[in-house]
């Protein structure tokens, strides 16, 4: 982004030279209060439950301090007990303020949040345990021990119902922050469409400035664009966003920015940097400032490692066990899908998996018998969401009665630990694909067969059958650029979530 450094002196300049300060207008004003009063409400509502849950866990950790045959017998609470509690409660609650476990940024996405938790628990512990061994206060240890294996875990149920309810009035219009987007066409076009699409982040875009040498047009994606890289500071003092966010490409050198971020710091403005790398999971990006140089040390991909012995152990044993525990589900189904219109219960077909050989993909069938001779008629009928590659019909003709109840609870995969046991797939990964649609392969969507296909994934959890196709290569590259074990077993989590709520199974 280019400031004029011409003899004529600049608002910058003056700024600098201590000769003027920028006031800012009210209505900017205004507008930060109620960006600032929203993380307020966050940190007092994170704060009020915080010390509820604490003062549930140490009424919890005093009832069960003696056996449980005296529980509920009429006894004096020791002084010493409530004032232990009181001072636990305030180092505890110290610690969770210093380790940001109720830093508003971090309550919609992300781990911070819990690992603030987790860090200022650990803290309250060292600094309790350190002043019971130097003091010799007699304190219970059944008490001690239950009141923080009890706290956290209620501390951690606080931070999920809170990141839900923000995630949702966000979603639905509150809590929201105004923001103009600056950089380069292309950069803003990515930045848009995440923010469009990831509502519950609680950005709105309210226009973008593009530099010169960009081909400007009226809008970029549906958002103006509001003015090129010499009129930003105008640009923002008329139209007072909340936050201004650069991209890569939106300044020539480390100075200029430096210079304009000393511009929005009069003028009150929130300022966020994204770097020009994108879909890339927190754990594989380390920021270290070196000479004042924020340099972002980031992990290769992670493609290989889904393929350690370790997931695969996990796959064999959790398959083997749930084929053992589900055999009268499966044989219900199985009875069901027969007696319906008298055709196979298991319904085998070609898919790709790893490294683009075939398997045979199971299924209880839920189609008609001749679903495949169907389907070249249907083709030609409209599709799904603009999905150019998959065929998804949200009311395909072929399926049968029992078959829609299959579809809808996902009952139809089940099969399909039989192929994760003898190694065709996994658990978790990318869904595996037709040969037909293989073919229709991008070079990036090749990148989906770099590992064993899943009976379940990360945008079968994100959306299903509702997402586009370019939604659901994206997520499925994330998935491989960024496996990790943990993650695995999230998806497991939301697989069950996204079954009992079926939206989007078709």
């Amino acid at each position: 982004m280019a400031i004029e450094n011409s003899a004529r002196p600049t608002e910058l300049g003056r700024v600098r030279s201590g000769v003027r300060r920028a006031a800012r207008p009210r209505a900017s004003v205004a507008s930060a209060r109620r960006h600032q009063e929203g993380d307020r409400l966050i940190v007092a509502a994170l704060v009020t439950a915080d010390l509820v849950v604490l003062a549930a866990a140490c009424l919890l950790a005093v009832l069960i301090r003696r056996p449980l045959s005296v529980v509920g017998v009429s006894q004096d609470l020791p002084v010493s007990l409530v004032a232990s509690s009181v001072v636990i409660t305030a180092v505890w609650m110290g610690a969770l303020l210093v380790f940001g476990a109720s830093n508003p940024r971090h309550v919609a996405a992300g781990a911070e949040v819990y690992r603030g938790v987790l860090l200022g628990t650990l803290g309250a512990i060292g600094v309790v345990g350190a002043v019971l061994f130097l003091s010799g206060i007699p304190l219970s240890r059944p008490y001690v021990v239950v009141l923080f294996l009890v706290g956290t875990a209620l501390l951690l149920v606080v931070r999920v119902v809170a990141r839900r309810v923000v995630n949702t009035v966000r979603s639905r219009g509150g809590l929201r922050s105004q923001v103009l987007v600056i950089g380069s066409a292309g950069h803003v076009c990515g930045i848009v469409r995440t923010l469009e699409r990831e509502v519950w982040l609680g950005y709105d875009v309210v226009g973008a400035v593009a530099p010169l040498s960009d081909e400007l047009s009226e809008e970029v994606v549906g958002v103006p664009v509001l003015g090129d890289e010499s009129s930003l500071l105008d640009v923002v003092r008329e139209h007072l966003p909340d936050i201004v966010l650069f991209t890569a490409g939106s300044s020539g050198s480390a100075e200029e920015f430096r210079r304009v971020a000393w511009q929005l710091e009069e003028l009150e403005v929130g300022v966020i940097v994204v770097p020009g790398v994108s879909e890339i999971s927190g754990d594989r990006i380390r920021m270290r400032p070196v000479a004042g140089l924020p340099l972002v040390h980031m992990d290769l991909p992670r493609s290989r490692k889904a393929l350690k012995k370790g997931k695969r152990a996990f796959d064999v044993i959790a398959s083997a066990s749930l084929l053992v525990l589900l055999s009268p589900v499966l044989a219900l189904i199985a009875a069901c899908v027969k007696l319906g219109d008298g055709g196979p219960a298991i319904f085998a077909q070609r898919r790709v998996g790893r490294g683009g050989e075939e398997i045979e993909f199971l299924k209880f069938r839920s189609m008609v018998v001749d679903a495949e001779e169907r389907l070249e008629g249907l083709r030609q009928q409209e599709r799904d969401r603009g999905n150019d590659v998959l065929f998804k019909m949200s009311d395909d003709p072929r399926v049968t009665r029992i078959g829609k109840v299959l579809r809808r609870y996902s009952l139809d995969e089940l099969p399909q630990l039989w192929n994760v046991l003898r190694g065709d797939m996994s658990l978790v990964g990318p869904r595996p694909a037709l040969p037909r649609e293989v073919a229709d392969y991008d070079a990036d969507a090749h990148r989906r067969l770099a590992v064993r296909p899943g009976i379940t994934g990360l945008w079968q959890v994100s959306g299903r059958s509702d997402l586009s196709w370019d939604d659901t290569v994206r997520l499925d590259l994330f998935y491989v650029d960024n496996w990790s074990f943990v993650q695995d077993l999230l998806i497991l989590v939301r697989t069950v979530r996204a079954v009992l709520a079926p939206r989007g199974a078709y």
